[in-house]
């Protein structure tokens, strides 16, 4: 069976998007902990659309925020771009429900964990080896290289071997495309003997010949709109939002966060060797409506009993979510690149941290 995984670099245009609005959800955070912030971001060209809700003491200083971006992403742009703000107070209407003192989820809808025993990070080998190939260009720092990336990895999952490894990277005008090739094909081949993996697979870097204009020049940026590289390369499901640009009170983010960190438990717990866990909320209701587990027949246990077992060990309102993995004091700047599920900072991939109640 062939799969493949995709991930993109923090110069791609939907990314700046995303971190945009992360910034903004960020700066509210640290200056006023009960912020409410829904906000999304578009980009094409030096033009930017910031729109949303934001109830907070604090008013962010959007303009000052989009440039901190654009100066590690977008540097052509940092000091000549166009801003338009669309900014209103968070529904009073969401707000009935979602007070701290009811402490309601902020939206309805569903969320869902993943993590698997075939990395060490628990994540799909396809998908961790594209997020390391954007990671390694990232760390680059060729000169002949530009921020806008993508990487992509198809696994044969019946002949245990990588089959495709692609990379298309920006580059200078300039630049020589053998130049390019040697860059990336060098990071392929580190990443599969990493990885014990074959040598022998089919590589493709920048098919078309040319990646010159690329960022918010080359396409249209939109919050939220690389969810699946944001999770788990489309491995498992998803229940459709996005997590950059929203507060922790929406379960859209702090529920995925939960979900996969109780699928990561569930492994460290040697109760399945894979795992999907699914948690659905009732906006206004603080208690999910329902948990699902599906372990794909690795489970060592029934799956109902997995369910007792995480209806035992967490508090899954979003005021219990915020507290155990200490949501309100995360800069979510930084998890809106490489994946929300990757870096053991993150407190919900910190492996370190007993679970439970």
């Amino acid at each position: 069976m062939l799969f493949t995984a995709e991930q993109v670099s923090g110069g791609h245009p939907d990314k700046i998007a995303d971190q945009i609005s992360d910034a903004i959800v960020s700066d509210c955070m640290s200056n006023d902990l009960h912020s409410r912030v829904a906000v999304e971001t578009l980009i094409k060209d030096n033009h930017i659309v910031v729109g949303g809700e934001i109830t907070s003491k604090h008013e962010p200083n959007i303009q000052e925020l989009v440039r901190k971006v654009l100066f590690q992403r977008e540097p052509a742009i940092t000091y000549d771009f166009d801003l338009v703000t669309h900014i209103s107070k968070q529904s009073e209407d969401i707000a009935l429900g979602t007070n701290d003192e009811i402490g309601g989820a902020g939206d309805q809808g569903s969320v869902f964990g993943y993590a698997c025993s075939e990395t060490r990070k628990m994540l799909p080998l396809p998908f961790v080896l594209a997020t390391e190939a954007i990671q390694e260009l990232e760390h680059t720092n060729s000169p002949l290289l530009l921020t806008d990336a993508k990487a992509q990895c198809t696994y044969d999952y019946r002949k245990h071997r990588i089959d495709t490894f692609l990379i298309s990277v920006q580059h200078r005008e300039d630049a020589d495309p053998k130049d390019v090739q040697e860059i990336c094909s060098h990071i392929m081949h580190k990443l599969a003997d990493a990885y014990g993996q074959n040598q022998d697979f089919r590589i493709l870097i920048n098919p078309t010949g040319r990646f010159v204009t690329g960022g918010s020049f080359g396409d249209t940026g939109v919050t939220g709109r690389k969810i699946i590289a944001d999770t788990y390369g489309g491995m498992a499901r998803h229940g459709g939002g996005a997590f950059s640009g929203k507060d922790p009170t929406k379960v859209d983010r702090s529920g995925a966060y939960m979900a996969r960190r109780i699928a990561k438990d569930i492994l460290r717990a040697r109760l399945a060797r894979k795992v999907e866990v699914q948690l659905s909320y009732a906006i206004g209701v603080a208690e999910p409506v329902s948990i699902t587990v599906n372990t794909f027949h690795t489970g060592k246990v029934p799956a109902s009993y997995i369910v007792k077992w995480i209806r035992k060990h967490y508090d899954l309102t979003p005021a219990g979510m915020i507290e155990f993995l200490g949501l309100l004091h995360v800069d979510y700047t930084y998890t809106s690149t490489l994946g929300h599920f990757w870096r053991q900072w993150m407190p919900w991939e910190n492996d370190s941290k007993p679970y439970g109640k």
